[in-house]
């Protein structure tokens, strides 16, 4: 069993045949105990993208470049997408009763129905995420913000320990035309969105932080 997995920002999934099916897009996990649950995996072309959210048990390797994903998983297609848009309607008119006038629904076949709003409804679109309640999808390239609010890299790679999937590490990069990576300790980070990552340690701090890489 390899000793880290590494989700490397941009690296390949490869289905079980060997056939890339996608790029790593996100990693998601349990901001509290840091666990990894599901990666992001963009599938599809140019014009016809896919944001699929596939569980860590699926993942079989890891390399610095690339993710294999087991038989199981297939190509992909059957897995949720990230993001669902639904149309929900908003009252305007507080005073009137949702079922005093119904919404009109229509459409034919092949397309589909369209729901209409009904007179002082608003219809407001929602995004939902079909992740784990209490995760989060963290962005590969997430800004990594200091404890003294400075931008100190942007996450290149995220490491775990296979064995329960939590995360031990971040490797980020620093500079734009000679990168330079630094290895963070988890125990550094204080708090993991979806665009940054802030620490509980200064920027001074992290000029000092281990620049070696860890092996797979």
């Amino acid at each position: 069993m390899e000793r880290t997995i590494q989700f490397q920002k941009d690296a390949s999934v490869l289905a079980a045949n060997g056939q890339q099916v996608g790029t790593l897009e996100r990693v998601v996990l349990n901001p509290e105990n840091k666990v990894v649950t599901d990666i992001v995996v963009r599938t599809g072309t140019l014009f016809n993208k896919a944001d699929k959210v596939v569980p860590v048990e699926y993942i079989v390797e890891t390399t610095e470049d690339q993710i294999v994903v087991s038989n199981e998983a297939g190509e992909l297609e059957s897995f949720p997408p990230l993001e669902e848009r639904h149309l929900v309607s908003q009252n305007v008119d507080e005073t009137q009763k949702p079922d005093e006038i119904p919404p009109v629904v229509y459409g034919s076949p092949g397309f589909g129905s369209m729901l209409v709003p009904a007179p002082g409804e608003k219809m407001v679109t929602q995004i939902e995420q079909n992740i784990p309640v209490g995760t989060v999808a963290m962005k590969e390239g997430a800004k990594v913000i200091s404890a003294d609010g400075k931008h100190v890299g942007n996450v290149e790679r995220v490491l775990a320990d296979p064995a329960v999937d939590q995360v031990t590490h971040l490797v980020i990069s620093q500079g734009l035309f000679t990168k330079a990576n630094k290895l963070i300790p988890i125990k550094h980070v204080m708090t993991v969105g979806e665009d940054a990552v802030h620490l509980r340690v200064k920027r001074v701090s992290i000029q000092d932080v281990d620049t070696t890489p860890i092996a797979g």
